[in-house]
């Protein structure tokens, strides 16, 4: 019987595909291909070249392997950017729910999955649109919906803010590494910086006197200052 991508899915999340045995000059001295291994290598390349450049073919190369080795173990890039981002979500820490410190504890695993995030240029685009399956991913919508019930936020409430919550810290991960991956090919002009955004705003015609008015406001913070303060405002919200 021909299973199709989802049964593939669903058994490797049941019981671990068997290693792929290695053949050819080798001599089986090579290490088996495992999902272990395939992530390791995929986690490598796009640590060094981003998520957009991470294709089957290649990582198949880096594995001194075939893509249909690949195929045994994952279905597609969209399945094994699941499994990367499930690695990465098995890394956060969920301290016990406390109605007392909700507010620092949501803050806290915000900030610890933007870190593992950034870590991977471009690694929050695999989590788009997918509907997760991996226990490790939904460990961690789980882990934000309980602290969020915990501060007596109301259910419906705190279900739609974990999802709000996911979806900002990715796109502000994705967000960084687009604008590092213009600056690494050499293409600063792009990229434009806080003293040249104020020299624009203050150069803007009448009709935007707000904005000439509160350029250093507007182009303001350092570090992850906006994140902070976007996830406090959301949170707040909720109180």
């Amino acid at each position: 019987m021909v299973r199709n991508p989802q049964q593939r899915r669903n058994e490797r999340h049941q019981q671990p595909a068997a290693p792929t045995v290695r053949r050819g000059p080798s001599g089986g001295t090579k290490k088996p291909i495992t999902v272990d291994a395939i992530v390791d290598a995929a986690f490598e390349l796009v640590a060094a070249d981003g998520y957009d450049a991470l294709t089957m073919r290649r990582l198949a190369a880096a594995l001194e392997t075939g893509p249909a080795s690949l195929y045994a173990h994952v279905v597609n890039k969209d399945d094994l950017g699941e499994l990367l981002i499930g690695r990465l979500c098995a890394r956060i820490e969920f301290p016990a729910p406390d109605p007392g410190a909700w507010r620092e504890q949501i803050t806290g695993v915000c900030a610890q999955l933007r870190d593992e995030y950034l870590r991977f240029p471009g690694i929050t685009r695999a989590t788009l649109a997918m509907v997760p399956t991996n226990l490790d991913t939904l460990r961690v919508n789980e882990g934000l919906f309980a602290i969020l019930l915990a501060g007596g936020v109301p259910v419906q409430a705190a279900a739609w803010a974990t999802d709000a919550l996911g979806l900002y810290v990715n796109a502000y991960c994705l967000e960084i590494s687009m604008r590092d991956a213009v600056r690494a090919d050499g293409e600063d002009g792009w990229v434009v910086d806080r003293a040249e955004m104020r020299s624009r705003f203050a150069a803007l015609p009448d009709t935007f006197p707000q904005t000439r008015r509160y350029a250093a406001e507007l182009t303001a913070g350092d570090g992850h200052d906006r994140f902070d303060f976007t996830v406090g405002l959301m949170i707040a919200g909720l109180g």
